[in-house]
């Protein structure tokens, strides 16, 4: 009896051992084989980051929300060194400064769209999220005679359901892979640092229209991109509208 008991328990600890080999296998498989992965997970809906290029091509957005002091100024640098750019626009921003959205679409660069109250967007209903999109968007669209397909979520808060809507609706999602934290207003030289050390080929870096110090660092950063061969497109003009994905740093890449 107890002869039968010891090799059925030794029996049963050769299997345990055996199964937790076989997991641990399997596991070790998966982790380095990210097509298996992909069965077993879900994929993570991402907004455009930044793009894969080989040119040496970025862009500069502005948000605008809160102040409109020196819109026109920035305007006016962008025309000096001869950049088009991209704006993101909230609506009630929209609704303040009308003719300042008609001058930034005149002068050559986006009008994106920054939703309508600028709330976190994944704390929205489906129905709140499309009603922020599309209040904001016809507005625009009233205003410049072209609907805008560039969104971008305040506070850079999204979750699969925010993009996939978003989507639907016609837009490209979009963050920023150099943020140049120009709202903190640590002065000049900051900024010009965090953004000239850390733009690579495709990146997107995101300034605010009201930031304190944008007419004294906006000049300094062009000249110095420029400087290091770097041309300074729309967002419109750097991303790619079909036949992309994007891979899990928010980098956009073409299918190959």
């Amino acid at each position: 009896m107890n002869r039968t008991y010891r090799k059925d328990n030794i029996l049963f600890r050769l299997l345990i051992i055996l199964f937790v080999l076989a997991i641990s296998i399997s596991y070790t498989s998966i982790k380095t084989n990210t097509n298996i992965l992909e069965v077993f997970s879900h994929r993570k809906e991402l907004p455009i980051y930044s793009v894969e290029t080989e040119e040496k091509k970025i862009a500069i957005s502005f948000d605008a929300a809160w102040g409109d002091d020196y819109t026109l100024g920035i305007l006016d640098i962008l025309d000096r060194y001869n950049i088009k750019s991209s704006f993101f626009l909230v609506g009630f921003w929209v609704d303040k400064h009308p003719e300042h959205v008609k001058e930034i679409y005149k002068r050559g660069h986006d009008v994106g769209n920054h939703s309508t109250n600028h709330p976190y967007m994944t704390k929205l209903s489906d129905e709140e999220i499309v009603k922020e999109l599309n209040i904001t968007g016809e507005k625009i669209e009233k205003l410049i005679n072209e609907k805008p397909i560039l969104f971008r979520p305040p506070f850079g808060d999204y979750d699969d359901r925010v993009i996939n809507l978003c989507r639907e609706n016609g837009y490209y999602v979009i963050q920023w892979d150099v943020d140049s934290l120009d709202w903190k207003e640590l002065g000049v030289q900051p900024v010009v640092d965090r953004v000239t050390r850390n733009v690579k080929n495709g990146s997107i870096v995101l300034f605010h229209n009201n930031a304190k110090y944008v007419l004294d660092f906006l000049p300094i950063i062009i000249e110095k991109l420029q400087a290091e061969g770097f041309e300074i497109v729309p967002i419109s003009e750097l991303i790619y509208k079909d036949n992309f994905y994007i891979d899990n740093t928010g980098r956009q890449k073409l299918n190959e």
